[in-house]
Order: C-alpha cells, then structure tokens, then sequence
C-alpha cells in the first residue's frame, strides 16, 4: 500500500467483505440448521452438493478470488472442481457447526497436534493466546474449549459483524456465546485478562482487516499481502505466550487441530515492541502458507485477498 488513499480503500474492502459474508454464511446456515435438524447430518450432508453448487455458479467474485488463491496454493492451474471443492469445505464447516455447537463430539473425529506446548506454557504462567486465520473450523477450536481436551478457551471477535449468526448460533444452543469475547468495546481488553489470568486461551484472528485496523505487508503464497497489526499489538500489550492455532478439516468427519508456538510477549519490553510484532507477523503468515499449502480447500478466505488494482 503506497498511501493514505490505498490504506482506506483496503479497509472500505474489509468492511464490506464482511458484511458480505455475514449474509452468505447466514443464508447457509439457517438452511442447514433447519435440515440438520430436521433430516440429520447424513441428509443434511447431501443437500451440501447443491448449496456449493449454487454459490460456485451465482457467486462470480468469490468464485474468481478462490480461483486466485487456489493457483498459489496449488501451484498449478485450479479448475473448477478445485472451487467446487473449496465451496463444499466450507459449506461443511459451517454445516458441522450445527453439531459441535450441540456439544455432539461423538459424530466427529478429531485430532489435536502440539497441546503439550500449550500444558507447557500454561504451566509457567496463567493464560495463552492464540492467533488463527479463516482457516478450517472456527467452531472446532471453541470444541477444545468445551471439556474435551481440558482447556478452556475464549475467543475475541466484532460481535457487530455477526450479530445475525450469533443470534441463529444461541437459538441452537444458548451458550454458544458464552465463550466470545466481542472487541471494539471498552472493557473488551479487561475482559481478555481476567481470562487470561484465570488461566483460558484466548484466541482472535489475524488474518482480514477490519474498519480502519491499520496493516503491514508480509510474504504470502509468493507475493507481498496485507495483514493486520490490531491483533499483534493487543498480544504485545496482554504479554503472553502466542501459539497459530488451526482446526483443519480432512473431508468426512474428520478434523485436525494444530497448535504451533508463534512468539512470546510476556518478557518483550515495549521498546522492543515493534521489531517482535513484526517478526511474529512474518511467522505467523509463514505458516499459514505452510497450512494453506498442507490443507488448500480450507483456507475461506473468498475475497482478493491480495488486493489487485
């Protein structure tokens, strides 16, 4: 981004690619819910081929900003049975959400790589954070939350931007909310900490701007991208460890999540702040290129995420 002029022009493009996203997901979602519930997941399944179906014909912005993102990630030409398969990934996150949010672990397989690191640092200290992408299951992650794996997590997001879905969400299970933090509020740092010191993750994405949410440019799938400083400022500030987190999904039911040790704020003294942001931005966008090449069709990021002019 060259000037002041391209700075708000991107942000304008993140605030809307959300809002544009809150009706998509919702359109899904409460189709599902109602299927779902009605005819069961093997039904429910089914009549996913034809919601990705759909939104891979009618949705010709989205459809060109995953075909864009495909080629990198797969270094080849994607086809559009690569799209096809991308649609249908995210169409089965969301319809899997239905379940996790019903607290129904029994139907999925999941997996869980690097939790001795997140014991490990919990152990030196109360409370980790964890920085993730629009990468696989976002409702899988909170599932670890929720007793199975003996960790409690908490996770930041601008409630404003889904407030339709969180409501849908709570008519589902009332407390499904229960663990979201919303940002942009006064007390939404205070809240972090006191989960924080009592000893929960808490996790936030780091991968789209939002509103006015400054960025810096990293290498990603080969070319310079923009990714936003709001959530590594906030880390620096809460002074913890900072693990990527991801909940991959592998078709079917099943599911991998993945811990990673990203950097570590809690001794960073604030004039050292910059120079660790920085570095900690690099990593983070190293491997989610690594996990986007390891898992393409995952990554539900439908927008020119690059920015072309």
């Amino acid at each position: 981004m060259t000037s002041e002029s391209d700075k708000h022009g991107n942000y304008r493009q993140g605030a809307d690619w959300t809002r544009q996203q809150e009706r998509s997901n919702l359109a899904i979602l409460r189709l599902m819910v109602w299927i779902s519930l009605t005819f069961g997941r093997a039904i429910g399944r089914l009549v996913l081929y034809g919601i990705a179906a759909y939104y891979v014909v009618f949705a010709p912005s989205a459809r060109r900003a995953s075909r864009d993102y495909l080629h990198r990630a797969l270094d080849r030409w994607a086809e559009w049975s690569d799209g096809y398969r991308h649609v249908f990934s995210f169409a089965s996150t969301i319809h899997d959400r239905i379940y996790l949010l019903n607290d129904r672990f029994d139907l999925f397989d999941i997996e869980v790589s690097g939790e001795e690191a997140i014991h490990a640092a919990l152990a030196r200290q109360p409370g980790a954070l964890l920085i993730g992408a629009h990468l696989g299951s976002f409702e899988v992650m909170r599932a670890v939350g929720r007793g199975r794996f003996g960790l409690k997590v908490a996770m930041m997001m601008y409630a404003e931007n889904a407030q339709k879905i969180n409501a849908t969400l709570e008519a589902i299970n009332p407390a499904a909310t229960e663990d979201l933090i919303p940002l942009g509020q006064m007390d939404s740092m205070l809240q972090a900490c006191d989960r924080l010191d009592a000893g929960w993750l808490v996790g936030m994405l780091a991968d789209r701007s939002l509103a006015d949410d400054p960025t810096v440019d990293a290498e990603f799938l080969g070319k310079p991208a923009p990714f936003p400083l709001g959530p590594w400022r906030m880390a620096a500030m809460l002074r913890r460890p900072v693990f990527f987190m991801t909940g991959l999904y592998l078709g079917g039911n099943r599911y991998r999540i993945h811990f990673e040790p990203l950097a570590d704020f809690s001794q960073v003294e604030r004039a050292d702040r910059d120079v660790a942001i920085r570095a900690a931005i690099d990593r983070y966008a190293s491997r989610l290129e690594y996990y986007c090449r390891l898992a393409p069709y995952n990554w539900f990021n439908f927008i020119d995420f690059w920015q072309k002019k």
